[in-house]
């Protein structure tokens, strides 16, 4: 699976560690849901930092389309509201 980190390039995660990132997007969407712009902020920040962690960073000159697009963690909380909602970044 190819995630793109808006600002910071594309990693490849295996797919037996989509469950991980999921569930910090599922806080995430929780989060945002309901108001919580201190939680959203820190769990924006841990879905980027797991993912630079557990994944392999691809050369920048290599573009591949994306299968997850995480935004930047300077995200506005209103910014928020539009992309982590029903199901968040990742369906399922």
């Amino acid at each position: 699976m190819i995630i793109r980190i808006l600002g910071e390039g594309q990693f490849r995660l295996d797919d037996s560690l989509l469950d991980r990132v999921n569930r910090i997007d599922n806080k995430i969407v929780n989060h945002v849901t309901q108001g919580n712009r201190v939680e959203f902020a820190r769990d924006l920040a841990n879905l980027i930092s797991t993912v630079k962690e557990l994944a392999e960073p691809l050369d920048p000159v290599e573009i591949l389309p994306s299968d997850i697009i995480i935004p930047p963690s300077d995200l506005s909380f209103e910014e928020a509201r539009k992309v982590f909602c029903d199901e968040g970044l990742i369906k399922g």
